[in-house]
C-alpha cells in the first residue's frame, strides 16, 4: 500500500542533502567542540559555520544565535529566562490563548512562582486585537509572547506590529517561530524581535536540535547550567551532527523559500477548495489568507476526527486532528475552542498539512477518498441521524 504524508506541521523527513551533511559528524569528524587538538577545533569551526546559516534564514548575527535541543527548550528558555532575569523591574507577562503547550505550560508554572499573567483572547480566525494587547500592557510587564504562526490552524499573527508595541513600551518580545521558520520570510530585525524560538525538524532537519535567537543586549538567566558551551550561556556538550544538519535545512529553506510559498499555497487552496465543495457542514478553521502555505485545517460536522484519521491511516493517508504534542488527550484543542468552535465541532476536526515533497496528485488520492470516508462515518453517527431526521 501506498503510502501519503500529510502531517509536515507535526514533523518533516530529513532532507538527503541534510542527511548527506551529517554523516561525517557520525563518522570521522566525531571530536568534541570543547577539546583543544584538532578534532575538537574542526568540531568547533563545524557549529561555527552552522551559526551563520541559522543566522542568515532569520536576518541575526550569528553570536545571537544559541543552540538548543528544540522548540520546547528554547520556548521554556526564552520567557524563564526573561522573567526570572528581570523580575526586578516587573512580574507581568503577556501571551495569548492559542500558544503552544511549551509556553502555556510554562506561563502556567511561572504563575505559581509569583509571576502575573495575561492571556489574550483570538477572533474567530485566531488572531489577537492589537488594542487588546496595548491595554493589557501595566508598569511591571516584561515580556510580551505571541507565536508567528498557530501549530493547529496555521493563522499568522500581525508580528510586526506587535514588536512595534513592544519597543515602543520597552518590553521584551518573545515568539515561538516553530512553525513558521521556512514558512515565511523573517527578519528579527525589521520586525522587532527580541527572543525567537525555532526548531529543525520542522524544515527537513534532524529532530533534538533547535535554537533560540537572543537579541544582543536582552537581559536573560541561563536555563541549563554546566559547562560553558554556547558562550556561557547553555550548558553541555553541543549536538554536532544535528547542528551541522539544522544549519544545512536552514540554508535550503532560505534558497527556496519563495518557490516553496508559491507551491504550497497553490496546493493549500486546491486542497481547501475541493474539501469544502465535495462535503457538506465543513468550515475552515483559521484565518483564509493570513495562513501558513501548507496548513489546511478543517472541522466537519457530526463524527470525531479520531475515526477520520484511523480510517484514512487504514488506506495510507497520515493526517492529524491538531498538534502531536496533545494527540494522546482526549480533549478538545484548546485552540479550536479559542476560534469559538462548541465542544462537539472542535472534536470534529482534521488537519492536513502541505510539504516540499507534496505533489497534487496526492491531494487528488485524499480528495477522491475523504467525502465517501465522511458519509459512512456519518451514516453510523447518532448526531447525524438526528439532524437527518432518522
Amino acid at each position: 500500500m501506498q503510502r501519503r504524508y500529510f502531517d509536515y506541521a507535526a514533523t518533516t523527513p530529513i532532507d538527503k542533502e541534510v542527511l548527506k551533511t551529517m554523516i561525517p559528524h557520525l563518522e570521522e569528524d566525531f571530536g568534541n567542540p570543547s577539546s583543544v587538538y584538532s578534532f575538537g577545533r574542526d568540531a568547533r569551526k563545524s557549529v561555527d559555520d552552522a551559526r551563520d546559516s541559522v543566522a542568515k534564514i532569520i536576518g541575526a548575527q550569528n553570536k545571537e544565535i544559541f543552540f538548543t535541543s528544540g522548540g520546547t527548550e528554547s520556548d521554556n528558555w526564552a520567557i524563564k529566562g526573561v522573567a526570572y532575569a528581570n523580575k526586578d523591574k516587573g512580574n507581568h507577562i503577556i501571551t495569548t490563548v492559542i500558544e503552544h503547550h511549551a509556553v502555556l505550560h510554562t506561563c502556567k508554572y511561572l504563575s505559581k512562582q509569583g509571576f502575573e499573567i495575561t492571556y489574550l483572547p483570538v477572533d474567530e480566525y485566531g488572531l489577537i486585537d492589537l488594542d487588546e494587547l496595548k491595554n493589557a500592557i501595566k508598569d511591571t510587564t516584561i515580556l510580551i509572547s505571541v507565536m508567528f504562526a498557530n501549530n493547529e490552524i496555521g493563522t499568522i499573527q500581525p508580528i510586526e506590529e506587535i514588536g512595534k508595541i513592544a519597543k515602543e513600551h520597552k518590553i521584551y518580545f518573545h515568539t515561538d517561530a516553530v512553525q513558521a521558520l521556512g514558512s515565511v520570510k523573517i527578519d528579527v530585525n525589521a520586525l522587532n524581535i527580541d527572543l525567537m524560538s525555532i526548531s529543525s525538524h520542522k524544515i527537513y532537519g534532524p529532530k533534538g536540535v533547535g535554537a533560540l535567537y537572543i537579541r544582543k543586549g536582552v537581559k536573560i538567566d541561563n536555563l541549563i547550567h554546566g559547562g560553558s558551551q554556547e558562550r556561557k550561556k547553555r550548558a553541555g556538550t553541543e549536538n554536532v551532527p544535528a547542528i551541522v544538519g539544522f544549519a544545512k535545512a536552514c540554508d535550503l529553506a532560505f534558497d527556496n523559500l519563495d518557490n516553496y510559498i508559491e507551491g504550497s499555497t497553490k496546493l493549500r487552496d486546491y486542497m481547501i477548495k475541493g474539501i469544502l465543495e465535495s462535503i457538506d457542514e465543513v468550515r475552515l478553521n483559521g484565518h483564509p489568507t493570513k495562513r501558513l502555505p501548507g496548513n489546511v485545517n478543517v472541522s466537519i460536522r457530526y463524527i470525531e476526527g479520531e475515526s477520520i484519521l484511523l480510517s484514512l491511516d487504514l488506506i495510507g493517508i497520515a493526517a492529524s486532528s491538531g498538534s502531536a504534542c496533545t494527540s494522546g488527550s482526549l480533549d478538545p484543542s484548546h485552540v479550536l475552542l479559542a476560534i469559538g468552535l462548541t465542544h462537539e465541532i472542535a472534536h470534529g476536526s482534521l488537519r492536513l498539512t502541505i510539504g516540499k515533497y507534496t505533489t497534487k496528485e496526492e491531494i487528488d488520492f485524499v480528495l477522491d477518498k475523504l467525502p465517501g470516508i465522511i458519509q459512512r462515518l456519518r451514516d453510523m453517527s447518532p448526531l447525524y441521524e438526528i439532524k437527518e431526521g432518522k
